[in-house]
């Protein structure tokens, strides 16, 4: 209870200008977390379920385990830096190339993508029907530099024509991946780190290892279209969904893209393609 009074008491001390300062610590923690790799996220939970068993064994005065836990922090730190350099150089990397205007602004508006998501789903329906072979990347809030550099810079408006024309098997990007960001197919033909999950289908091959991968090693959204099966697939988080429906793959793209807005807009966009497909073919039979 003496730690309770302190804390009450220390709160009732400060002044304007501390509970300013938690609150911008605060925003800059809830904003720098999603930037975090996967990866790297299981790390910092470690350390901190380490950190709060030391508090906790601390305050109920259990001593051998809270000297146990002293040790183990102790090297702990020097351990973890070690044992996992690359996934800390991952993390630092990718922080490095936050620019701050992206840590209080978006990018895209939710109608935006809506279109965006239309598009990309009208291409995988067909890619999909015609059994193309496809691996397509949205970066959230990582911006995936390190990515381009691996493919060839494109900076193109999403369409449904580009994305086939970009994965038809006579391309020659269509084996890499193509990366999706602010709206914009901004790289294409990229190299994706490949899973090492055993989880994993033994039935899965490269291209769906890379998806996987990749939404492990960071936060995006990764579309997987099979070659030999033609089934539609999408990973997140470092797990895989599979054989999605067009209708279940918009909902999903809208639900981890555009958060709660309605999925009518995107059904429109389809439905507004259609038609003019469908336009489109009568003049030409005319």
């Amino acid at each position: 209870m003496a730690v309770f009074g302190d804390l009450l008491k220390q709160l009732t001390n400060m002044q304007w200008s501390d509970y300013l300062d938690i609150l911008l610590v605060a925003f800059f923690i809830y904003r720098l977390l999603p930037l975090i790799p996967t990866s790297a996220m299981r790390i910092l939970r470690v350390i901190i379920m380490a950190i709060a068993l030391d508090f906790i064994t601390n305050l109920l005065n259990f001593h051998a385990t809270n000297y146990i836990l002293d040790q183990v922090l102790a090297v702990g730190f020097l351990a973890l830096v070690v044992l996992f350099q690359p996934e800390l150089r991952q993390m630092l990397d990718h922080l490095g190339n936050v620019k701050i205007k992206d840590l209080v602004t978006t990018k895209e508006t939710q109608g935006d993508m809506a279109g965006v998501i239309g598009q990309t789903v009208a291409a995988c329906e067909v890619m999909s029907r015609e059994k193309i072979g496809a691996l397509i990347v949205f970066a959230r809030n990582q911006r995936l530099d390190d990515f381009f550099r691996t493919g060839t810079i494109v900076d193109g408006m999403v369409s449904e024509q580009l994305i086939r024309n970009i994965f038809f098997p006579k391309a020659a990007l269509h084996d890499g991946a193509m990366i999706i960001r602010d709206g914009r197919v901004m790289a294409a033909g990229c190299v994706l780190p490949l899973s090492e999950s055993n989880r994993l289908s033994a039935d899965l091959g490269t291209r769906h290892r890379a998806g996987v991968g990749m939404s492990e090693a960071t936060d995006a959204v990764v579309i997987i279209v099979s070659e030999e099966t033609g089934t539609i697939s999408v990973a997140v988080g470092g797990m895989l969904k599979r054989h999605l429906a067009a209708q279940t793959l918009e909902r999903l793209l809208r639900n981890e893209l555009c958060g709660d807005e309605p999925a009518q807009t995107g059904l429109k966009v389809r439905l507004r393609q259609r038609l003019q497909k469908g336009m489109g073919s009568k003049d030409e039979e005319e």
